[in-house]
């Protein structure tokens, strides 16, 4: 295994021909300085894993307490309803 570079602190030129290894020592755990003349500028640092949402049963319960008629809420008025039902395009079975 190589030995690890004691470096922490690149400039942004050679900070870019390097970019994936120091991605890695990031995520590794390391924190390193990214520099622009010399200057530090700016920090990569590993982030931290997203914490799952905790589950929480029975937190939808009684949203579905709906009667036929509110759960299937018209979208036409009867007059519409009678158009439709009345139109050629659903002629009547014989």
């Amino acid at each position: 295994m190589a030995e690890a570079d004691p470096q922490k602190t690149f400039n942004v030129h050679e900070a870019k021909t390097q970019l994936s290894r120091l991605i890695e020592r990031a995520h590794a755990g390391e924190e390193i300085v990214l520099a622009k003349a010399g200057v530090p500028y700016a920090k990569l640092v590993p982030i931290d894993p997203p914490v799952p949402a905790r589950r929480m049963p029975g937190r939808f319960r009684g949203l579905m307490d709906l009667s036929p008629e509110e759960a299937v809420a018209p979208c036409f008025t009867d007059a519409e309803l009678d158009e439709i039902e009345n139109r050629s395009i659903f002629p009547p079975k014989h």
